[in-house]
């Protein structure tokens, strides 16, 4: 029996790694200086934290050190990435194409932006949930400037081809931003070489601490220019003001290290260990749907939905195991998935689905728990509701 209850929410949120707390605690209690204090010892310590964590980063995603912005992670890196931009692009067109399977923190400021002028096309993905490069093609004008498409869907696992839609973009002209939030660290990632021009990133998808994250603004070939989202000490080149983080930024940036050198072997037994849980599901529950692509998603990611039980419900009946109905995000939401909707999943299977989300800490022994605790909630819920 393992240790309760489970955890298999990992799109949601995961566990620090001890060698990433490790690597915190000093910049608690012995580095404690403002790294923007450059008059004394205490200071300069700090500074040289920070820019290590920010060299980290960059090496993560094919980046140079001086293109990583240091934020609170992944929703304000996708607000400052598309706030940022858009002012300075205005001369050039009023057009941005997004997807409709988006994260709430690009789709909400989008939508913002659209009621006060810009003109917004969201691009609806295949049934599989993938959005292909010949879909973005389509929706392009000769007024967009802007095309914000999410590495992986955090509720589906769907991959998209960005670097396809990345050369797209750049043969365009059209600056080109990804929300890579659940795929940096897990699948990957350069961009150099998948075209990327603004990428956004969070500490707390990859073993790393809440509060801390990263964007990526392209330097050169072409060069990105952003205004900043608020003003005050002129931190972070001017564009993200305020005192940094420093134990934060430095759990970014461990986390960052151990992902590049070990994302391949970790990614490779996360994946048998979704599918021994996907096969065991569904070896003992009938009438299951499996949403998503079969094989171009995260290693970790399984959505399934189950005909004729509630998902809430079905949460409530596993309490010794934690997954979740969707986005964390979005939890508080009645509505079902806006994921699954765009998919055409109907309504009661999209209210009918369960995400689980493996990790670096999960265990053989806990997907076979799991997946039994799956089977026999589903089979009680199905003859509770039985005529």
């Amino acid at each position: 029996m393992p240790n309760l209850p489970i955890y298999l929410d990992n799109h949601a949120t995961t566990r620090v790694d001890p060698r990433v707390l490790e690597a915190m605690l000093p910049h608690f209690t012995l580095t404690y200086g403002n790294a923007a204090s450059v008059a004394h010892r205490f200071g300069w310590e700090a500074a040289e934290a920070v820019d290590r964590g920010r060299e980290q980063v960059a090496r993560l995603i094919g980046a140079e050190a001086r293109e990583i912005i240091l934020t609170s992670g992944g929703t304000e890196s996708n607000n400052l990435a598309i706030k940022g931009v858009l002012p300075g692009l205005k001369s050039r067109g009023n057009h941005v194409v997004t997807t409709a399977i988006e994260h709430k923190s690009v789709l909400d400021p989008l939508k913002r932006l659209a009621r006060e002028g810009w003109e917004l096309t969201m691009v609806p993905p295949a049934p599989d949930g993938l959005v292909s490069a010949e879909s973005i093609a389509a929706a392009l004008t000769e007024r967009t400037v802007l095309v914000s498409v999410m590495a992986a869907n955090n509720e589906v696992g769907t991959l998209n081809p960005i670097a396809a839609i990345g050369r797209l973009c750049r043969s365009r002209g059209i600056l080109f931003h990804t929300d890579a939030i659940q795929a940096v660290g897990k699948v990957p990632l350069d961009v150099n070489d998948d075209s990327i021009d603004l990428l956004s990133l969070s500490a707390h998808k990859i073993y790393g601490p809440k509060g801390a994250g990263a964007l990526y603004v392209r330097r050169r070939d072409p060069p990105v220019r952003l205004v900043p989202l608020f003003d005050g000490g002129g931190h972070e080149r001017g564009l993200r003001s305020g005192t940094v983080a420093v134990p934060l930024v430095v759990g970014l940036g461990e986390a960052a290290t151990l992902a590049v050198r070990e994302h391949a072997e970790e990614s490779a037994r996360i994946l048998e260990l979704r599918e021994r849980l996907h096969a065991a599901i569904s070896g003992r529950v009938p009438v299951l749907r499996l949403n998503g692509h079969p094989t171009l998603r995260l290693p970790g990611n399984l959505n399934l939905s189950f005909a004729g039980v509630d998902g809430e419900a079905l949460m409530m009946a596993m309490r010794d195991v934690a997954v979740s109905s969707g986005s964390a995000c979005t939890s508080a939401n009645p509505e079902p998935s806006h994921v699954l909707r765009a998919m055409g999943v109907d309504e009661p299977m999209a209210r009918a689905s369960l995400r689980f989300g493996l990790g670096r800490f999960t265990t053989a022994e806990e997907i076979e728990f799991a997946a039994d605790a799956v089977a026999r909630a589903v089979t009680r819920l199905r003859a509770s509701d039985a005529p």
